[in-house]
């Protein structure tokens, strides 16, 4: 029998996480937790697991996130100005992501840089309010 072939001792103990935090966030809530079973670093989808960190100012949002490994042509972004998705490649290497960005965002403003591994993308704040005038 292959290692993946077994059942995965942990996979209870990830769907209660699941459940709680669920139960904990609402009735809206979705969350899911990234578990493993393959190799280390490798998510189930067959792709690597992307580090993000997402920083929040009034006038931007920006998305930091580790990607090694990939050249700058193989980065794929797409922003529809609630979500960015990030799908990178090489041949051994795959990532894919999809970020909810924590506030609308301007995605013609969009501006990104990449740099040893590290992919940076700054986002204009869109107004959640307008003034009217009377």
């Amino acid at each position: 029998m292959r290692d993946d072939d077994r059942d995965d001792p942990f996979d209870e103990f990830f769907d209660e996480i699941e459940r709680m935090m669920n139960e904990m966030m609402g009735p809206n809530a979705n969350f899911h937790f990234e578990h493993n079973s393959g190799r280390a670093g490798e998510s189930d989808h067959g792709g690597h697991d992307v580090h993000l960190d997402i920083h929040e100012r009034d006038d931007e949002i920006r998305v930091v996130a580790d990607i090694p490994g990939v050249e700058k042509e193989a980065i794929d972004l797409q922003c529809d100005g609630e979500t960015l998705q990030l799908d990178a490649g090489n041949g051994e290497r795959r990532y894919s992501e999809r970020i909810s960005l924590p506030g609308r965002v301007d995605e013609h403003s969009a501006s990104a840089t990449y740099n040893n591994g590290v992919l940076e993308v700054v986002f204009e704040r869109l107004d959640d309010s307008t003034s009217i005038d009377v």
